[in-house]
C-alpha cells in the first residue's frame, strides 16, 4: 500500500515533537521570560540541486534581546517510537549558526546539504534553536534568587534523494484500549491524575520505500465491527492524527513503528485500515 507523503502543518507538530523544553537554574523570583517562533516546523529538501538549500526563520516575540544557537541532529526512530538523536553537525552548513535578535526581530537561518549527495535512501533531522541564558542586569543578582526561562525548538529537516517514495504496508491492526497520558506537571505541581481508558487500534506499519513517509499526513479509515456486532467505520485526519501521533515520521528502507490511535468507537475482532481518500 503507497502513502503519499505530505507536510503537516505546525499547529499539528507542537504537541508531539515540538514543545518547547523549559530549562530553569533557581526558584524564588522569575525574571522576564523570552519567546520566540521558529518557521517553518516541518522543511523538506533533496540531497542535490534547489532544493538541497532551504531557509528557516526565528523571529523574537518578546520584549527583551534573545541570544540562539543552533544544533543539528539525525533521528531514528525503534519499531515502538522511541527516538534516538545523534549529533550530526557536520551534514550540513548552517548560517548563521548563532546569533542576538533584538525586541521583535528576525532572523532567516539558511541550511545547506553538505553530506552524501548519493544517499540510497531519506533522513530525518532536527534543528534545534536554543535559546541561551543572558547575565542578570546589574543589582538584579542581589534581589534574591532568580529564575530564567528558556526556550528549546526543533524543527524537523527531512533530506531524501531524487525521485524517492514511500511505501507503507500495515503489519497489524488490532482493537485495544487505550489509557491516555497524562501532560507533564510543572516543577513542584501534583501529577494529574489518569483519565480512564478509551477504545482505539494498535497499527503496526513497515515503510520499505525510500523515502520516509508522514503518517498523519493523509486520513485514515478504520473498517471492522463494532462492539454491538454491526459494521463500524472511523475516518480519523487532520488534529485528530496529530494528537495521537504527531508527524508519524516512519523512517524508509523497512522503518517500523507501532502506533495507538484513539477511536472513539470500540471495534471487537480484526479490523482494516487503509490510508488516502
Amino acid at each position: 500500500m503507497a502513502l503519499r507523503c505530505r507536510s503537516v502543518a505546525a499547529q499539528v507538530l507542537r504537541p508531539a515533537i515540538l514543545a518547547p523544553v523549559l530549562a530553569t537554574s533557581a526558584i524564588v523570583a522569575i525574571s522576564g521570560a523570552y519567546a520566540m517562533r521558529v518557521s517553518p516546523m516541518v522543511v523538506e529538501m533533496t540531497t542535490r540541486g534547489s532544493g538541497a538549500t532551504a531557509r528557516v526563520e526565528i523571529q523574537n516575540l518578546n520584549s527583551g534581546a534573545l541570544p540562539f544557537e543552533t544544533r543539528i541532529t539525525r533521528i531514528d526512530y525503534d519499531d515502538k517510537g522511541v527516538m534516538t538523536e545523534t549529533p550530526a553537525d557536520g551534514d550540513f552548513l548552517v548560517f548563521p549558526p548563532q546569533g542576538v535578535l533584538p525586541a521583535g526581530a528576525r532572523q532567516v537561518v539558511r541550511l545547506q546539504w553538505v553530506g552524501d549527495t548519493n544517499l540510497p535512501a531519506s533522513r530525518g533531522y532536527y534543528l534545534s534553536v536554543n535559546q541561551l541564558p543572558v547575565s542578570l542586569a546589574p543589582g538584579q543578582a542581589s534581589t534574591g534568587a532568580q529564575v530564567q526561562v528558556v526556550y528549546h525548538m526543533k524543527a524537523l529537516i527531512t533530506v531524501a534523494p531524487p525521485n524517492a517514495s514511500p511505501k507503507v504496508e500495515v503489519v497489524t491492526a488490532k482493537p485495544v484500549s487505550i489509557v491516555p497520558k497524562a501532560p507533564p506537571a510543572l516543577p513542584g505541581a501534583p501529577a494529574a491524575a489518569s483519565a480512564p481508558a478509551v477504545p482505539g487500534i494498535e497499527l503496526v506499519v513497515r515503510n520499505v520505500g525510500t523515502r520516509y513517509a508522514m503518517m498523519a499526513g493523509e486520513a485514515w479509515t478504520i473498517e471492522g465491527t463494532g462492539a454491538d456486532g454491526k459494521p463500524a467505520k472511523v475516518v480519523l485526519s487532520g488534529d485528530a492524527l496529530g494528537r495521537a501521533i504527531g508527524v508519524g515520521y516512519l523512517a524508509p528502507l523497512g522503518g517500523l513503528r507501532t502506533f495507538q490511535i484513539p477511536t472513539d468507537t470500540a471495534f471487537q475482532g480484526s479490523v482494516k485500515v487503509r490510508f488516502g481518500e
